[in-house]
């Protein structure tokens, strides 16, 4: 009949229903199918495992019609499933899914699943059964948690010899009880990166057989313990990774033990190295960088060493001459930053096999050491930068023909650069594969050599702060390759040559402060990966070429301080990445374009990220323009700054150092706006308001007209705003009250009218910041309520009687000025001749830990240093508060509070450490030693604390005085003795007042008052922050 379905097709069918049916089960029903094959049992539980994972997009050609051993990420043996490697595949399921259809795969020996989102944690209830053929387990880069020890539960994996749980969220209770964890025998062990902390984890890993572990990686954790009981109790342990973690004491010795690759780096380790050498001598990998090392090189490191670093430690000494008979195998060598001393052995050149070489910050000296390196053929990386090895570079240095990198940056090496640097002159004989040469911050001179050119796979070229002559060679405009061309502070002439437009990879142009003339080359179009163009401080003149507009990828355009003229292209809006334009000091004219903000809200991150930068913050005074300098700072020491010619006609209040970092994703905009000292006319575009991230906006010094936009009032990151000496008009917004992270505000020098808003940070700012508007009123400006006349400095006539007796009132208060003038300068020259014996100039120079940007960047806070003479006990600073100390010095608030030692420590804030100060006649008051902010100057904080000081309330706790030394920041307060106000409220102290419920809402009303006090009645208001 015509209805009779065959047999064997009826089979099929069922076969393929029953695999459907498996899916769709609950996994208790599917864990132990029956079918007919081992290859039909594989494929079922491979879809069973496809079932659960929320993303089966990897798994898409996982079908039941198709051969596994054809399956995405899956490998046969004999028809059979042996090793499944899903990395990096986002599958999104539990590890319950992996051991219960994955790991009990017959035949499987090795499974992958690294960074494949896999989550929960390995415990003995979920492994019941595993593969014996399993060998491998590659777990790393999951959201696994729990503890280290429940991977006991894998002892059902009774072959497994290598585990990967590396970068996971696993940790380690001391106060757990775990046993049996070792007994598995694994060979080789991968923890690192997790949250294992103590040293318990080896009490657990000891607590079986170690004698198999070959491999132990456990960096990156919270890990102490002592080092020499590990290699002790695994004797066949050769590869071992403890970096990064909290471990302490000497050197650990290594007995007579098979160790092959010793990393230590980033611990606390410290000791003389060279007396605990001798049990290192059969490695070929020691790793001892970042930890606190002192002593010598040792002068023996045994014949089988390949990689040795010791940087970051405090070494000291010369490189040892015997070296020689111990480093015929070693590859790479890396003792930078230490303290070695002295000149480049000459037994260096026995290291033939050297590859890499870095002895960078350290205090060598002498010539160039090319006499130790030329016997080194397959040297490929050279750095010695940030010493003092002085005389000229040979021309035998093109003999190092397998060079890549050279960096001689931070010496005193001097000459010319030679000209038979990438081929010999004879032969045409190409000697030098270089791809990256810095030779900045040293004394070169000469003209940059056209042979240049011949360094064909040259990358980078920084030849930055040097006394280079002559022009930009055309000639470099055929280096294909060449990405970052530096030459900013050196002596160059003539113009930019049009062959550069020839560098379709070119990324950072920085020439600043040459003698370059012409115009900006128009071939620089074509150049279309450009991200920094830095050409200020130069000859420069014509206009800025609209073309500019097609370099979406440009993030930084300095151009200020040359002789530009015409006005803003419209087209500076179709920079999609731009971040710092700065064009100040030029004879721009015309029009703002409102275009200038066309790529706000539209930045994404990247360009410019991890770019060494110093950033030279201007005082504002005459004879300083611009807001400041952004300069590439490189491999340039930061004590050499004073070489910057503004740093002669500048007082910089700040320098700040630090890498590039975005603090936006794709939403970002503009952060630095500098188009001062120009002519520019017009109202200003009130597009600027939309600058989201502007940071620093400086107009001051154009002949912009009408009022001031509203929407200036937008930029709530603004912290520099500079409007002064234009031709502006009408009241400051109100709006500006909102910009509550002003530092800095000038809008003197226009027509302005009307009060200064109370609200907000305007009234905290100095007088002259608004001086020079004669219809601007409002404190810190005279009342608006004052009789016009005192506004106006004038006097109106009311007969001649009053006109006698004013003059005669006025030769009479002059006389007496005169001479309260004269004592005062006469006081004022002693105490300036006293202060002179006791102070040296101070120059502070901050790294950037905190707020604010800098090419869209972390631009203000952070720890500082401080160069200067040393610090004197100066005496506090008091405002004229009702109830001043007596005179205090700095080394009097260190004697009362111990050195503000711990035990002096009663509280902390967010913005500082509060000690008890015991002085000398007995009183007590608190010192609260502030964070550094280095965002906020001298300046800002002295009129902060003026006007705190001059606030009493009495729900407020009175400041008594304040402190400014280099960098500290301290404020003198009331002690109170039963603490702050948390412990009293939670009677954290003993014999605190216990505080019943009338006086707790007392104590509420009384804070409410207070801050209502600071936000609406004081003057000016306080914003509490």
């Amino acid at each position: 009949m015509s209805h009779l379905v065959p047999s064997s097709f009826m089979m099929e069918l069922y076969f393929i229903v029953a695999i459907l049916s498996a899916i769709a089960v609950p996994e208790a029903s599917v864990a132990s199918p029956s079918p007919s094959s081992g290859s039909s049992k594989d494929t079922l539980q491979l879809l069973s495992f496809k079932g659960t994972v929320q993303n089966p997009y990897p798994l898409q050609n996982w079908r039941p019609n198709q051969d596994p051993c054809y399956f995405n990420g899956v490998a046969c043996k004999d028809s059979r499933v042996s090793s499944i490697d899903l990395s990096n595949q986002a599958l999104s399921t539990d590890f319950k899914n992996v051991a219960s259809f994955l790991l009990n795969l017959e035949k499987l020996e090795t499974l992958s699943l690294n960074f494949a989102n896999i989550s929960g944690s390995v415990t003995s209830q979920l492994v019941s059964s595993c593969s014996k053929s399993l060998t491998e387990l590659d777990l790393a880069g999951n959201g696994f948690s729990g503890e280290v020890p429940a991977i006991a539960s894998l002892s059902s994996c009774e072959n497994l010899k290598a585990l990967n749980l590396s970068r996971n969220s696993l940790s380690f209770s001391a106060a757990g009880t775990f046993s049996g964890g070792s007994s598995l025998k694994f060979q080789s062990l991968d923890l690192s990166y997790n949250q294992i902390s103590g040293a318990g984890i080896f009490s657990w890993l000891f607590s079986g057989d170690c004698e198999t572990l070959e491999y132990l990686d456990l960096r990156g954790n919270r890990v102490a313990g002592n080092v020499s009981a590990i290699v002790s109790g695994c004797p066949n342990l050769e590869f071992l990774d403890l970096s990064a973690n909290n471990f302490s004491g000497e050197l650990p010795a290594l007995g007579s033990l098979t160790l092959k690759h010793l990393d230590l780096s980033q611990n606390s380790f410290s000791g003389d190295i060279e007396a605990k050498f001798s049990g290192y001598k059969e490695l070929t990998f020691l790793n001892l960088s970042v930890n606190q090392f002192s002593g010598g090189i040792p002068a023996d490191f045994g014949r089988n060493l390949q990689y040795l670093n010791l940087s970051g430690n405090g070494l000291v000494g010369e490189i040892p001459s015997q070296l020689s008979s111990s480093c015929s195998n070693l590859l790479q060598l890396d003792i930078s930053y230490n303290n070695i001393s002295g000149p480049i052995p000459l037994s260096l050149s026995s290291c033939a096999l050297l590859e890499s070489i870095d002895l960078s910050n350290n205090s060598l000296s002498g010539p160039f050491p090319i006499q130790s390196l030329s016997a080194m053929a397959n040297l490929k990386k050279l750095v010695l930068s940030y010493n003092y090895i002085s005389g000229y570079l040979p021309d035998s240095l093109s003999n190092l023909s397998s060079l890549q990198l050279l960096d001689l940056s931070s010496n005193s090496i001097s000459g010319t650069i030679p000209g038979n640097l990438c081929k010999n002159p004879e032969t045409s004989e190409t000697l030098l594969s270089l791809r990256e040469l810095y030779l900045q911050n040293n004394l070169l001179s000469g003209t940059i050599p056209e042979t240049l050119s011949n360094c064909s796979e040259l990358v980078s070229l920084d030849l930055s702060f040097n006394y280079l002559k002559g022009t930009i060679p055309r000639s470099l405009g055929s280096l294909q390759k060449l990405q970052d061309l530096i030459m900013w502070l050196n002596q160059l002439e003539g113009e930019i040559p049009q062959e550069l437009s020839n560098l379709h990879s070119l990324s950072n142009l920085i020439l600043d402060n040459n003698g370059l003339t012409g115009n900006l080359p128009s071939g620089l179009s074509n150049c279309a990966n450009l991200n920094w163009i830095s050409l200020s401080s130069n000859r420069l003149s014509g206009p800025i070429p609209p073309w500019i507009g097609k370099l979406s990828k440009l993030a930084i355009l300095q151009l200020g301080n040359n002789s530009l003229s015409g006005p803003i292209p419209q087209e500076i809006g179709d920079c999609k990445s731009l971040i710092w334009l700065d064009l100040n000091s030029n004879n721009l004219s015309g029009l703002v374009p409102g275009s200038i903000a066309n790529q706000s809200g539209n930045i994404a991150a990247g360009l410019v990220t991890g770019k060494t930068y110093a950033y030279l913050r201007n005082d504002g005074s005459s004879n300083c323009h611009g807001a400041g300098n952004l300069l590439e700072m490189a491999g340039i020491r930061t004590e050499n700054l004073a070489r910057v010619p503004t740093r002669r006609s500048c007082n910089f209040t700040r320098i700040y150092l630090g890498k590039t970092s975005y603090t936006f994703k794709n939403n970002g905009s503009m952060i630095f706006l500098d188009l001062s000292y120009n002519q520019l006319s017009g109202e200003i575009p009130a597009e600027i308001g939309s600058i989201y991230y502007l940071s620093v906006l400086n107009l001051g010094h154009n002949r912009f007209s009408g009022q001031i936009p509203a929407n200036l009032g937008r930029l709530k990151n603004v912290g520099i705003l500079d409007l002064s000496h234009n031709e502006l008009s009408g009241p400051i917004p109100p709006s500006f009250s909102a910009l509550s992270g002003l530092s800095d505000i000038d809008l003197s020098n226009n027509n302005l009218t009307g009060s200064i808003p109370e609200l907000g940070q305007l009234a905290t700012f100095p007088a002259f910041r608004y001086e020079n508007n004669s219809g601007l009123c409002g404190f810190p400006l005279p009342s608006c309520d004052s009789d016009s006349s005192g506004l106006n400095g004038s006097v109106r006539p009311q007969g001649s009687h009053r006109r006698q007796a004013s003059l005669a009132g006025s030769v009479a208060m002059g006389l007496l000025f005169s001479l309260f003038c004269i004592f005062g300068l006469i006081i004022v020259a002693i105490e300036s001749q006293k202060r002179r014996k006791k102070q040296s100039s101070n120059v502070y120079i901050d790294s950037l830990a905190g707020n604010g940007n800098t090419d869209g960047t972390t631009m203000v806070g952070g720890s500082g240093w401080k160069f200067s003479g040393g610090r004197e006990a100066l005496s506090i600073n008091l405002a004229a508060f009702e109830k001043p100390l007596r005179k205090l010095t700095f080394a009097d608030l260190l004697e009362a509070t111990n050195g503000f030692h711990g035990d002096s420590l009663i509280g902390s804030g967010g913005f500082g450490d509060v000690y008890k100060a015991q002085l000398r006649d007995g009183s007590v008051a608190a010192i609260k030693k502030l964070i550094h902010v280095s965002g906020q100057g001298d300046r800002e904080f002295t009129a902060e604390m003026e006007t705190i000081g001059k606030i009493k309330h009495r729900n407020l706790v009175p400041l008594l005085g304040y402190c400014k030394v280099g960098e500290e920041r301290l404020l003198v307060y009331e002690y109170m003795k039963h603490g702050s106000l948390e412990d009293v409220l939670h009677h954290r102290k003993n014999g605190a007042p216990k505080l019943d419920w009338p006086a707790r809402r007392k104590i509420a009303v009384g804070a409410a008052r207070g801050l209502a006090f600071l936000h609406h009645s004081c003057i000016p208001h306080i914003i509490h922050r």
